[in-house]
């Protein structure tokens, strides 16, 4: 197996901020690393790493985990081997190994001739699933433009977690009187008290769906379970839950999860993430990072397994190099995707 990987540094239509800081504290572009994996057949299959410093992952250490990769020891007929052997390299680098996995999984579909979810015995259908669409932290007259120019997404989602949530989110509902929101503070509430606060006054809106991540994915059991009783709207895990390893204590604090391939390392542990979350009766949401067509057009065959998506990604960028997955309106569809079969996406010439 030839491997081949690049980076690609990826350009934010607006100035993209979120509470948790970071890399993601402020930016306009965002590096990723794609990645091609080609057989001596000639079936290549394409894979996406969008690494957070939020996990201590960055495009260099990303980079260098990606040329320790033994090509020989990678074969679309042995998923399960390729993919232990990837694990094995070194603990950690989650969103590395997602492109690994995402592009052996998109080759071997190929190598099946059917497109992924069909690979993986899922169900997809076109116009079903509805992402969110979301908006940055920023000065309110911004966020209402942003707002506005939003207006053919359905459901948005707003970045909060910082002194200024009140006026933004008025900002929002001054374009958007009666949208439908989810509210997103990446850890930013530090208390339980400060969230429950913000969580109520946000309730008395009438139109915002859940609040993701409330506090920090730190907090103590025990004050997640306090939130998680008092809360008038349901909570969704986000950095709080990266895999099907930490079901258990977000059982008792969240009412949902969110999901994301780099955080989970690849299609085949997010599946088992959502459905870890679905035998725990918890509700299952789809997320992303800044990302191309290929993650979110993998992650998007995974769509069957959630009540919720949140991918937009590449809806955030003015220079994807792939096309895939199509989301006019915000609803989710294959039906114009270039390619049939594995992840359905095609490079752009």
């Amino acid at each position: 197996m030839r491997i081949k990987f690049w980076r690609c540094d990826l350009k934010l239509a607006h100035f993209w901020k979120i509470s948790s800081g970071g890399n993601m504290g402020g930016i306009h572009e965002f590096p990723v690393a794609l990645v091609e994996l080609t057989d001596a057949a000639g079936i290549s299959g394409f894979g996406e790493c969008a690494p957070s410093s939020r996990y201590a992952e960055n495009i260099a250490n990303s980079l260098d985990f990606l040329g320790k990769i033994d090509g020989r020891k990678l074969s679309f007929n042995d998923l399960a081997a390729a993919n232990q052997y990837v694990e094995s390299l070194a603990p950690g680098h989650y969103a590395a190994k997602a492109a690994v996995n995402v592009a052996l999984l998109d080759g071997a579909a190929k190598q099946a001739g059917k497109p992924l979810h069909d690979f993986l015995g899922l169900e997809f259908s076109d116009n079903q699933h509805v992402t969110s669409f979301s908006i940055g932290i920023d000065r309110p007259e911004v966020i209402r433009e942003k707002t506005l120019a939003a207006a053919a997404f359905p459901i948005l989602k707003l970045k909060v977690g910082t002194p200024d949530d009140h006026a933004n989110f008025a900002a929002l509902r001054e374009a958007a009187p009666k949208k439908r929101v989810r509210v997103d503070a990446n850890e930013g509430w530090k208390t339980k008290e400060t969230a429950l606060a913000m969580i109520e006054w946000f309730a008395k809106d009438g139109n915002v769906e859940f609040v993701e991540q409330p506090m920090p994915a730190t907090t103590p059991a025990k004050d997640l379970a306090w939130l998680k009783q008092r809360s008038p709207l349901p909570l969704f895990a986000d950095e709080a839950y990266r895999s099907a390893a930490d079901i258990a204590q977000c059982a008792e604090g969240f009412h949902g999860v969110c999901v994301k391939l780099v955080k989970a390392g690849g299609v085949s542990p997010a599946r088992l993430a959502l459905e870890a979350a679905r035998r725990a009766g918890l509700k299952t949401m789809l997320g992303c990072m800044i990302e191309t067509s290929v993650l979110i057009s993998a992650a998007a065959h995974l769509a069957a397994l959630t009540d919720h998506v949140d991918l937009d990604g590449n809806l955030l960028i003015t220079n994807d190099p792939f096309s895939g997955v199509t989301a006019d309106g915000g609803m989710l569809s294959f039906a114009r995707a270039p390619e049939p079969h594995g992840l359905q996406v095609r490079r752009k010439t």
